[in-house]
């Protein structure tokens, strides 16, 4: 699956991807951007409310961004469909980080399900879904 760099501002492109998010009998369209520097994948709290997710209830972690300020996250089983081929995949859902109007996908959860490619200079993002045949 190929997908496009969106841009942002008069010079930024970003790997950001469409995604569907999933939980019980709710679903969301979402922007997320493919970071092969995270270590799993987080999205804000608002989505997950909205998916009907309780997100205190969830298992509670913590997570130091770039600036090394940590804050708490919950973590909850839901289902990203990227493509059209649903996933289950363990989530975090972190407090205040819409600003950015996207979630990020990182090694869990999404790298280890993809073989990505990122080619910067024709703008695309290259998916292969790897290959879980039972040995």
């Amino acid at each position: 699956m190929k997908f496009s760099y969106k841009k942002y501002g008069t010079r930024a492109v970003r790997p950001v991807i469409p995604v569907e998010l999933s939980y019980k009998d709710r679903s969301i369209s979402y922007e997320v951007l493919v970071d092969s520097g995270a270590d799993f994948c987080i999205f804000d709290a608002q989505i997950g409310e909205l998916l009907g997710i309780e997100i205190k209830d969830g298992k509670k972690e913590e997570v130091a961004g770039i600036t090394g300020v940590i804050q708490p996250y919950y973590v909850h089983d839901i289902i990203i469909k990227i493509g059209g081929w649903p996933y289950e995949i363990k989530a975090g859902f972190l407090p205040n980080i819409a600003q950015l109007s996207y979630g990020v996908v990182g090694q869990i959860g999404f790298f280890d399900i993809f073989i990505v490619r990122f080619d910067l200079l024709k703008g695309e993002i290259d998916l292969n879904r790897r290959n879980f045949s039972k040995k």
